[in-house]
Protein backbone atom coordinates (compact mmCIF):
# COMPACT_ATOMS: atom_id res chain seq x y z
CA UNK A 1 0.00 0.00 0.00
CA UNK A 2 2.11 2.97 -1.20
CA UNK A 3 1.84 5.97 1.11
CA UNK A 4 3.24 8.88 -0.86
CA UNK A 5 3.24 11.39 2.03
CA UNK A 6 2.74 11.23 5.78
CA UNK A 7 3.01 13.53 8.76
CA UNK A 8 2.41 13.08 12.50
CA UNK A 9 0.73 16.06 14.17
CA UNK A 10 2.04 16.94 17.67
CA UNK A 11 -0.53 16.24 20.37
CA UNK A 12 -0.84 16.20 24.16
CA UNK A 13 -3.97 14.07 24.62
CA UNK A 14 -3.16 10.97 26.65
CA UNK A 15 -5.06 7.68 26.41
CA UNK A 16 -7.81 7.73 29.00
CA UNK A 17 -11.05 6.26 30.20
CA UNK A 18 -13.39 8.65 28.37
CA UNK A 19 -15.61 6.49 26.13
CA UNK A 20 -15.27 8.95 23.24
CA UNK A 21 -11.46 8.99 23.15
CA UNK A 22 -11.01 5.22 22.92
CA UNK A 23 -12.30 2.25 20.95
CA UNK A 24 -13.76 3.32 17.59
CA UNK A 25 -13.36 6.95 18.73
CA UNK A 26 -9.60 6.67 19.33
CA UNK A 27 -8.04 9.81 17.80
CA UNK A 28 -5.71 9.55 14.83
CA UNK A 29 -2.75 11.94 14.43
CA UNK A 30 -1.27 10.71 11.16
CA UNK A 31 -1.97 12.70 7.97
CA UNK A 32 -1.16 10.90 4.74
CA UNK A 33 -1.76 10.38 1.03
CA UNK A 34 -2.28 6.82 -0.19
CA UNK A 35 -2.70 5.19 -3.63
CA UNK A 36 -2.83 1.57 -4.84
CA UNK A 37 -4.49 0.45 -1.63
CA UNK A 38 -5.63 -3.12 -1.06
CA UNK A 39 -9.02 -3.64 -2.67
CA UNK A 40 -11.38 -6.49 -1.84
CA UNK A 41 -13.69 -6.74 -4.83
CA UNK A 42 -13.43 -4.27 -7.72
CA UNK A 43 -13.76 -0.48 -7.76
CA UNK A 44 -16.52 0.39 -10.27
CA UNK A 45 -15.40 2.34 -13.31
CA UNK A 46 -18.68 4.28 -13.50
CA UNK A 47 -17.84 6.52 -10.51
CA UNK A 48 -16.18 9.93 -10.83
CA UNK A 49 -16.02 12.21 -7.84
CA UNK A 50 -15.01 12.81 -4.23
CA UNK A 51 -16.32 11.35 -0.98
CA UNK A 52 -15.41 13.33 2.14
CA UNK A 53 -16.05 12.75 5.84
CA UNK A 54 -15.49 15.15 8.73
CA UNK A 55 -14.40 13.70 12.09
CA UNK A 56 -14.05 15.03 15.64
CA UNK A 57 -10.45 14.19 16.47
CA UNK A 58 -9.16 15.85 19.68
CA UNK A 59 -5.49 16.86 19.71
CA UNK A 60 -4.87 18.23 23.21
CA UNK A 61 -5.93 17.35 26.75
CA UNK A 62 -9.30 19.08 27.23
CA UNK A 63 -10.04 21.86 29.69
CA UNK A 64 -12.70 20.36 31.94
CA UNK A 65 -15.27 17.83 30.73
CA UNK A 66 -14.85 16.54 27.18
CA UNK A 67 -17.74 16.19 24.74
CA UNK A 68 -17.10 14.31 21.46
CA UNK A 69 -18.45 17.26 19.48
CA UNK A 70 -15.50 19.35 20.83
CA UNK A 71 -12.89 17.42 18.85
CA UNK A 72 -10.70 19.03 16.18
CA UNK A 73 -11.68 18.62 12.54
CA UNK A 74 -9.88 15.94 10.56
CA UNK A 75 -11.13 15.55 6.99
CA UNK A 76 -10.86 12.19 5.18
CA UNK A 77 -11.27 12.07 1.40
CA UNK A 78 -11.57 9.23 -1.09
CA UNK A 79 -11.39 10.37 -4.72
CA UNK A 80 -12.68 7.98 -7.41
CA UNK A 81 -12.05 7.98 -11.18
CA UNK A 82 -11.45 5.38 -13.93
CA UNK A 83 -11.84 2.46 -11.49
CA UNK A 84 -9.14 3.80 -9.14
CA UNK A 85 -9.23 5.51 -5.75
CA UNK A 86 -6.89 7.80 -3.81
CA UNK A 87 -7.13 8.55 -0.08
CA UNK A 88 -6.00 11.64 1.84
CA UNK A 89 -6.61 13.02 5.32
CA UNK A 90 -5.70 16.31 7.00
CA UNK A 91 -6.49 18.25 10.12
CA UNK A 92 -8.31 21.45 9.19
CA UNK A 93 -6.00 24.32 10.10
CA UNK A 94 -8.61 26.43 11.84
CA UNK A 95 -7.51 29.53 13.72
CA UNK A 96 -8.09 27.65 16.96
CA UNK A 97 -6.13 24.58 15.79
CA UNK A 98 -3.14 26.74 14.83
CA UNK A 99 -3.25 28.64 18.13
CA UNK A 100 -3.37 25.44 20.17
CA UNK A 101 -0.53 23.93 18.13
CA UNK A 102 1.58 26.98 18.96
CA UNK A 103 0.64 26.72 22.65
CA UNK A 104 0.78 22.89 22.66
CA UNK A 105 -2.28 22.83 24.91
CA UNK A 106 -6.03 23.39 24.84
CA UNK A 107 -7.03 27.05 25.03
CA UNK A 108 -10.82 26.74 24.89
CA UNK A 109 -13.24 24.92 27.16
CA UNK A 110 -15.69 22.52 25.59
CA UNK A 111 -19.46 22.86 25.45
CA UNK A 112 -19.98 21.11 28.82
CA UNK A 113 -17.91 23.65 30.77
CA UNK A 114 -18.18 27.15 32.20
CA UNK A 115 -16.86 29.97 29.97
CA UNK A 116 -14.32 30.94 32.66
CA UNK A 117 -12.30 27.81 31.84
CA UNK A 118 -11.45 29.16 28.36
CA UNK A 119 -8.10 30.94 28.23
CA UNK A 120 -9.09 33.15 25.28
CA UNK A 121 -12.28 34.61 23.79
CA UNK A 122 -13.93 32.12 21.49
CA UNK A 123 -16.52 31.66 18.77
CA UNK A 124 -20.02 30.39 18.39
CA UNK A 125 -23.40 30.97 19.91
CA UNK A 126 -21.97 30.74 23.41
CA UNK A 127 -19.08 33.13 22.67
CA UNK A 128 -16.37 31.01 24.30
CA UNK A 129 -16.29 27.80 22.23
CA UNK A 130 -13.47 26.69 20.01
CA UNK A 131 -14.47 26.84 16.35
CA UNK A 132 -13.38 23.25 15.72
CA UNK A 133 -15.11 23.15 12.29
CA UNK A 134 -15.55 19.42 12.93
CA UNK A 135 -19.30 18.92 12.57
CA UNK A 136 -20.46 19.12 8.98
CA UNK A 137 -18.98 19.19 5.49
CA UNK A 138 -20.29 20.10 2.04
CA UNK A 139 -18.69 20.66 -1.35
CA UNK A 140 -19.69 23.97 -2.94
CA UNK A 141 -18.28 25.84 -5.94
CA UNK A 142 -15.49 23.30 -6.29
CA UNK A 143 -14.26 23.35 -2.69
CA UNK A 144 -14.83 21.46 0.54
CA UNK A 145 -16.41 23.63 3.26
CA UNK A 146 -16.29 22.44 6.89
CA UNK A 147 -18.47 23.96 9.62
CA UNK A 148 -19.08 23.90 13.39
CA UNK A 149 -22.53 23.18 14.83
CA UNK A 150 -22.55 26.17 17.22
CA UNK A 151 -21.52 28.58 14.43
CA UNK A 152 -18.03 29.25 13.15
CA UNK A 153 -16.32 30.60 10.07
CA UNK A 154 -16.48 27.88 7.39
CA UNK A 155 -13.09 26.52 6.25
CA UNK A 156 -12.22 25.72 2.61
CA UNK A 157 -10.09 22.90 1.19
CA UNK A 158 -9.32 21.52 -2.24
CA UNK A 159 -11.34 18.28 -2.68
CA UNK A 160 -8.46 16.43 -4.37
CA UNK A 161 -5.28 17.72 -2.70
CA UNK A 162 -6.73 18.99 0.62
CA UNK A 163 -4.76 22.19 0.15
CA UNK A 164 -6.25 24.68 2.62
CA UNK A 165 -7.57 28.13 1.69
CA UNK A 166 -8.68 29.53 5.05
CA UNK A 167 -12.18 30.81 5.80
CA UNK A 168 -15.07 31.73 3.54
CA UNK A 169 -14.78 35.46 2.75
CA UNK A 170 -18.55 35.97 2.96
CA UNK A 171 -18.89 34.62 6.52
CA UNK A 172 -21.33 36.89 8.44
CA UNK A 173 -20.63 38.32 11.90
CA UNK A 174 -22.63 35.55 13.58
CA UNK A 175 -20.83 32.86 11.59
CA UNK A 176 -22.19 29.83 9.78
CA UNK A 177 -23.96 26.96 11.54
CA UNK A 178 -23.40 23.37 10.49
CA UNK A 179 -25.74 21.95 7.86
CA UNK A 180 -25.37 24.36 5.01
CA UNK A 181 -27.36 22.97 2.09
CA UNK A 182 -26.23 22.72 -1.52
CA UNK A 183 -28.81 22.86 -4.30
CA UNK A 184 -27.37 20.98 -7.29
CA UNK A 185 -30.04 22.43 -9.57
CA UNK A 186 -28.86 26.03 -9.01
CA UNK A 187 -25.37 25.60 -7.59
CA UNK A 188 -26.41 27.69 -4.57
CA UNK A 189 -25.42 27.19 -0.95
CA UNK A 190 -28.11 27.90 1.66
CA UNK A 191 -27.07 28.50 5.27
CA UNK A 192 -28.22 29.81 8.65
CA UNK A 193 -26.71 30.92 11.93
CA UNK A 194 -27.92 31.69 15.44
CA UNK A 195 -26.76 33.73 18.43
CA UNK A 196 -27.75 34.96 21.90
CA UNK A 197 -28.59 38.42 20.51
CA UNK A 198 -31.79 39.55 18.78
CA UNK A 199 -33.02 38.67 16.20
CA UNK A 200 -31.30 35.38 17.25
CA UNK A 201 -31.18 33.76 13.80
CA UNK A 202 -30.27 34.69 10.21
CA UNK A 203 -30.53 32.87 6.89
CA UNK A 204 -28.54 33.40 3.70
CA UNK A 205 -27.90 32.31 0.12
CA UNK A 206 -24.51 32.07 -1.63
CA UNK A 207 -24.55 31.73 -5.42
CA UNK A 208 -22.71 29.25 -7.62
CA UNK A 209 -19.78 31.68 -7.91
CA UNK A 210 -19.47 31.78 -4.09
CA UNK A 211 -20.91 35.29 -3.69
CA UNK A 212 -23.27 36.11 -0.83
CA UNK A 213 -26.44 37.27 -2.60
CA UNK A 214 -29.04 37.18 0.19
CA UNK A 215 -28.96 37.50 3.99
CA UNK A 216 -31.96 38.17 6.20
CA UNK A 217 -33.11 37.85 9.83
CA UNK A 218 -35.39 35.04 10.99
CA UNK A 219 -36.67 36.73 14.19
CA UNK A 220 -37.13 34.39 17.18
CA UNK A 221 -38.50 35.00 20.70
CA UNK A 222 -35.09 34.38 22.27
CA UNK A 223 -31.87 32.36 22.00
CA UNK A 224 -32.45 28.95 20.44
CA UNK A 225 -30.45 25.87 19.42
CA UNK A 226 -31.45 25.03 15.81
CA UNK A 227 -29.26 22.32 14.35
CA UNK A 228 -30.36 21.94 10.72
CA UNK A 229 -32.43 23.50 7.95
CA UNK A 230 -34.16 22.27 4.79
CA UNK A 231 -35.25 23.68 1.44
CA UNK A 232 -37.58 23.07 -1.48
CA UNK A 233 -37.43 24.41 -5.02
CA UNK A 234 -38.89 27.77 -3.96
CA UNK A 235 -38.71 27.87 -0.14
CA UNK A 236 -36.29 27.48 2.76
CA UNK A 237 -37.41 25.98 6.08
CA UNK A 238 -35.98 27.18 9.39
CA UNK A 239 -37.16 26.13 12.83
CA UNK A 240 -37.82 27.22 16.41
CA UNK A 241 -37.96 24.00 18.46
CA UNK A 242 -38.72 23.81 22.21
CA UNK A 243 -35.26 22.58 23.31
CA UNK A 244 -33.19 25.62 24.28
CA UNK A 245 -31.48 27.43 27.14
CA UNK A 246 -33.75 28.07 30.14
CA UNK A 247 -34.40 31.84 29.80
CA UNK A 248 -34.65 32.48 33.56
CA UNK A 249 -31.26 30.87 34.20
CA UNK A 250 -29.75 32.50 31.12
CA UNK A 251 -30.55 35.93 32.55
CA UNK A 252 -28.43 34.94 35.56
CA UNK A 253 -25.56 33.89 33.33
CA UNK A 254 -26.29 30.18 33.78
CA UNK A 255 -26.94 27.73 30.96
CA UNK A 256 -29.26 24.76 31.21
CA UNK A 257 -30.54 23.16 28.05
CA UNK A 258 -34.22 22.43 28.70
CA UNK A 259 -37.02 20.76 26.76
CA UNK A 260 -40.24 22.78 27.12
CA UNK A 261 -42.67 19.97 26.39
CA UNK A 262 -45.75 22.21 26.47
CA UNK A 263 -44.45 24.49 23.71
CA UNK A 264 -45.09 23.67 20.04
CA UNK A 265 -42.43 23.16 17.43
CA UNK A 266 -42.46 26.15 15.06
CA UNK A 267 -41.42 26.11 11.42
CA UNK A 268 -40.56 29.21 9.36
CA UNK A 269 -41.21 28.74 5.65
CA UNK A 270 -39.67 31.60 3.69
CA UNK A 271 -39.23 32.14 -0.07
CA UNK A 272 -35.62 31.47 -1.01
CA UNK A 273 -34.86 35.19 -1.35
CA UNK A 274 -37.58 36.32 1.07
CA UNK A 275 -37.58 38.85 3.91
CA UNK A 276 -38.97 38.54 7.46
CA UNK A 277 -42.42 39.79 6.39
CA UNK A 278 -42.60 36.87 3.89
CA UNK A 279 -42.21 34.19 6.58
CA UNK A 280 -45.12 31.79 7.15
CA UNK A 281 -44.99 30.26 10.63
CA UNK A 282 -46.48 26.80 11.30
CA UNK A 283 -46.89 24.98 14.62
CA UNK A 284 -46.54 21.23 15.18
CA UNK A 285 -45.99 18.76 18.00
CA UNK A 286 -43.15 19.49 20.44
CA UNK A 287 -39.88 17.76 19.59
CA UNK A 288 -36.25 18.37 18.75
CA UNK A 289 -34.67 17.42 15.42
CA UNK A 290 -30.99 16.98 14.73
CA UNK A 291 -31.33 16.35 11.02
CA UNK A 292 -33.81 16.72 8.20
CA UNK A 293 -33.84 14.36 5.25
CA UNK A 294 -35.39 16.34 2.37
CA UNK A 295 -38.30 18.67 1.60
CA UNK A 296 -40.39 19.34 -1.48
CA UNK A 297 -43.56 21.00 -2.73
CA UNK A 298 -46.71 19.11 -3.68
CA UNK A 299 -49.79 21.13 -4.62
CA UNK A 300 -50.53 23.56 -1.78
CA UNK A 301 -48.27 21.67 0.63
CA UNK A 302 -44.63 21.78 1.65
CA UNK A 303 -43.56 18.30 2.76
CA UNK A 304 -40.64 17.86 5.14
CA UNK A 305 -39.00 14.61 6.25
CA UNK A 306 -36.65 14.36 9.22
CA UNK A 307 -35.92 12.59 12.50
CA UNK A 308 -38.48 13.34 15.23
CA UNK A 309 -37.16 12.92 18.78
CA UNK A 310 -39.77 11.44 21.10
CA UNK A 311 -37.69 12.25 24.21
CA UNK A 312 -35.37 15.22 23.47
CA UNK A 313 -34.18 15.43 27.10
CA UNK A 314 -33.58 11.77 28.03
CA UNK A 315 -32.65 10.43 31.45
CA UNK A 316 -28.95 9.62 31.97
CA UNK A 317 -27.77 6.15 31.06
CA UNK A 318 -27.52 3.98 34.16
CA UNK A 319 -24.39 2.53 35.71
CA UNK A 320 -22.15 5.59 35.43
CA UNK A 321 -21.80 9.03 37.06
CA UNK A 322 -24.74 11.35 36.32
CA UNK A 323 -22.79 13.79 34.12
CA UNK A 324 -21.31 11.06 31.94
CA UNK A 325 -24.62 9.19 31.83
CA UNK A 326 -26.38 12.35 30.67
CA UNK A 327 -23.78 13.04 27.97
CA UNK A 328 -24.09 9.46 26.72
CA UNK A 329 -27.91 9.65 26.63
CA UNK A 330 -27.98 13.00 24.86
CA UNK A 331 -26.14 11.57 21.84
CA UNK A 332 -27.81 8.15 21.85
CA UNK A 333 -30.63 7.79 19.32
CA UNK A 334 -32.17 5.02 21.43
CA UNK A 335 -32.39 7.39 24.41
CA UNK A 336 -33.87 10.39 22.59
CA UNK A 337 -35.82 8.00 20.36
CA UNK A 338 -35.40 9.51 16.89
CA UNK A 339 -37.77 8.22 14.23
CA UNK A 340 -38.09 9.04 10.55
CA UNK A 341 -41.05 11.43 10.43
CA UNK A 342 -43.03 13.50 7.92
CA UNK A 343 -44.54 16.97 8.34
CA UNK A 344 -47.02 18.40 5.80
CA UNK A 345 -47.55 22.20 5.85
CA UNK A 346 -50.52 23.52 3.88
CA UNK A 347 -49.62 26.97 2.55
CA UNK A 348 -53.25 27.67 1.67
CA UNK A 349 -55.04 26.70 4.90
CA UNK A 350 -52.21 26.81 7.47
CA UNK A 351 -52.94 23.23 8.54
CA UNK A 352 -50.18 20.87 9.65
CA UNK A 353 -50.24 17.08 9.47
CA UNK A 354 -47.49 14.80 10.72
CA UNK A 355 -46.76 11.10 11.12
CA UNK A 356 -43.94 8.62 11.72
CA UNK A 357 -42.63 6.86 8.61
CA UNK A 358 -40.82 4.13 10.58
CA UNK A 359 -40.96 3.06 14.22
CA UNK A 360 -37.27 2.12 14.39
CA UNK A 361 -34.72 4.49 15.94
CA UNK A 362 -32.88 6.00 12.98
CA UNK A 363 -30.82 9.10 12.16
CA UNK A 364 -28.29 10.67 9.74
CA UNK A 365 -30.18 10.33 6.47
CA UNK A 366 -29.04 10.71 2.88
CA UNK A 367 -30.67 10.55 -0.55
CA UNK A 368 -29.88 11.28 -4.19
CA UNK A 369 -28.77 14.92 -3.96
CA UNK A 370 -29.78 15.54 -7.57
CA UNK A 371 -33.30 15.61 -6.10
CA UNK A 372 -32.57 17.93 -3.16
CA UNK A 373 -35.57 20.22 -2.69
CA UNK A 374 -37.65 17.98 -4.94
CA UNK A 375 -39.58 14.76 -4.37
CA UNK A 376 -37.28 11.77 -3.90
CA UNK A 377 -38.56 8.21 -3.67
CA UNK A 378 -35.61 6.61 -1.86
CA UNK A 379 -34.02 7.56 1.46
CA UNK A 380 -31.09 6.02 3.32
CA UNK A 381 -30.97 6.25 7.13
CA UNK A 382 -28.44 4.93 9.63
CA UNK A 383 -29.07 2.72 12.63
CA UNK A 384 -26.96 3.26 15.75
CA UNK A 385 -25.73 1.09 18.61
CA UNK A 386 -27.93 1.45 21.73
CA UNK A 387 -26.22 3.69 24.27
CA UNK A 388 -23.59 4.89 21.79
CA UNK A 389 -22.93 7.36 19.00
CA UNK A 390 -21.77 4.53 16.72
CA UNK A 391 -23.32 3.59 13.37
CA UNK A 392 -24.22 -0.08 12.95
CA UNK A 393 -26.05 -0.19 9.62
CA UNK A 394 -28.09 1.41 6.85
CA UNK A 395 -31.84 1.26 6.22
CA UNK A 396 -33.14 2.05 2.71
CA UNK A 397 -36.72 3.29 2.49
CA UNK A 398 -39.01 3.36 -0.50
CA UNK A 399 -41.08 6.38 0.55
CA UNK A 400 -43.74 5.62 -2.07
CA UNK A 401 -44.51 2.06 -1.01
CA UNK A 402 -43.27 1.98 2.59
CA UNK A 403 -40.91 -0.93 1.92
CA UNK A 404 -37.52 -0.97 3.66
CA UNK A 405 -34.26 -2.92 3.34
CA UNK A 406 -31.40 -3.18 5.84
CA UNK A 407 -27.64 -3.69 5.68
CA UNK A 408 -25.67 -4.17 8.91
CA UNK A 409 -21.95 -3.41 8.93
CA UNK A 410 -21.19 -6.54 10.98
CA UNK A 411 -19.91 -7.44 14.42
CA UNK A 412 -17.78 -4.66 15.92
CA UNK A 413 -17.78 -2.83 12.59
CA UNK A 414 -18.96 0.78 12.74
CA UNK A 415 -19.68 2.90 9.70
CA UNK A 416 -21.15 6.33 9.18
CA UNK A 417 -23.45 8.52 7.18
CA UNK A 418 -23.52 7.09 3.63
CA UNK A 419 -24.07 9.55 0.77
CA UNK A 420 -25.54 8.40 -2.53
CA UNK A 421 -23.30 8.35 -5.62
CA UNK A 422 -25.18 8.48 -8.95
CA UNK A 423 -23.71 6.01 -11.39
CA UNK A 424 -22.30 7.65 -14.54
CA UNK A 425 -25.10 7.29 -17.07
CA UNK A 426 -27.64 6.38 -14.36
CA UNK A 427 -31.15 5.58 -15.62
CA UNK A 428 -33.14 5.68 -12.36
CA UNK A 429 -33.14 7.48 -8.99
CA UNK A 430 -31.40 4.68 -7.08
CA UNK A 431 -29.06 3.66 -9.91
CA UNK A 432 -25.81 4.20 -8.05
CA UNK A 433 -23.87 3.46 -4.91
CA UNK A 434 -23.73 4.24 -1.20
CA UNK A 435 -20.27 4.99 0.18
CA UNK A 436 -19.00 5.16 3.76
CA UNK A 437 -15.93 4.59 5.90
CA UNK A 438 -16.10 1.60 8.26
CA UNK A 439 -13.87 0.96 11.28
CA UNK A 440 -13.40 -2.73 12.01
CA UNK A 441 -12.46 -3.23 15.67
CA UNK A 442 -11.79 -6.95 15.16
CA UNK A 443 -9.32 -6.44 12.30
CA UNK A 444 -8.09 -3.14 13.84
CA UNK A 445 -8.41 -1.24 10.56
CA UNK A 446 -10.63 1.08 8.58
CA UNK A 447 -12.10 0.62 5.12
CA UNK A 448 -14.03 2.55 2.52
CA UNK A 449 -16.97 0.43 1.31
CA UNK A 450 -19.31 0.74 -1.66
CA UNK A 451 -22.83 -0.73 -1.70
CA UNK A 452 -25.11 -1.08 -4.71
CA UNK A 453 -27.92 1.31 -3.73
CA UNK A 454 -30.46 -0.88 -5.54
CA UNK A 455 -29.49 -3.95 -3.47
CA UNK A 456 -27.89 -2.93 -0.17
CA UNK A 457 -28.72 -6.27 1.46
CA UNK A 458 -26.10 -8.01 -0.73
CA UNK A 459 -23.34 -6.14 1.11
CA UNK A 460 -20.26 -4.34 -0.22
CA UNK A 461 -19.30 -4.74 -3.85
CA UNK A 462 -15.96 -3.20 -2.97
CA UNK A 463 -13.86 -2.66 0.18
CA UNK A 464 -10.80 -0.39 0.05
CA UNK A 465 -8.42 -0.86 3.00
CA UNK A 466 -7.20 2.46 4.39
CA UNK A 467 -3.55 2.94 5.43
CA UNK A 468 -4.57 3.48 9.07
CA UNK A 469 -7.51 3.14 11.43
CA UNK A 470 -9.49 6.37 11.61
CA UNK A 471 -11.66 7.84 14.35
CA UNK A 472 -15.41 7.62 14.12
CA UNK A 473 -17.10 10.84 13.01
CA UNK A 474 -20.23 12.57 11.87
CA UNK A 475 -21.09 14.04 8.51
CA UNK A 476 -20.13 13.33 4.93
CA UNK A 477 -20.57 14.68 1.41
CA UNK A 478 -20.23 13.55 -2.19
CA UNK A 479 -19.61 15.70 -5.28
CA UNK A 480 -19.18 14.59 -8.86
CA UNK A 481 -15.75 15.14 -10.36
CA UNK A 482 -16.89 16.99 -13.45
CA UNK A 483 -18.58 19.69 -11.36
CA UNK A 484 -15.45 20.15 -9.24
CA UNK A 485 -13.16 20.35 -12.27
CA UNK A 486 -15.41 22.91 -13.98
CA UNK A 487 -15.25 25.20 -10.97
CA UNK A 488 -11.50 24.76 -10.65
CA UNK A 489 -10.96 25.55 -14.32
CA UNK A 490 -12.74 28.87 -13.75
CA UNK A 491 -10.33 29.70 -10.95
CA UNK A 492 -12.61 29.26 -7.89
Amino acid sequence: MPVTWSNSVPHSLKPGAHPYTRGPWTPNYIECDAVDMQVIGKIPEDIDGVFVRNTENPVHTPLGHYHPFDGDSMVHVMAFRHGKAEYRNRFVRTKAFVAEQEAQESLWAGILNEPSLSKRPGWGEQGYNKDASSTDVVIHAGRIVTTFWQCGEGYCLDPYTLEQYGTEPWTPLDGIAAHCKTDEATGELLFFNYSKYAPYQHYGVVDHNNRLIHYTPIPLPGPRMPHDMAFTQHYSILNDLPLFWDPALLRKGERKLTFFKDMPSRFAIIPRYGSPHDIRWFEAGPTHVWHWMNAYEEGDEVILDGYFQCDPDPAPLEGMPWAMGKLMANIDSHSFQSRLHRWRFNLKTGAVRETHLDDRYLEFGTFNQQLAGRKARYAYSTSLKPGWFLFTGIVKHDLDTGRAWTYNFGRNRFGGEAPFIPRLGATSEDDGYLVTFVTDMVEDRSECILLDARDIESGPICRIILPHRISSGTHTAWSDGESIRQHQSRGR
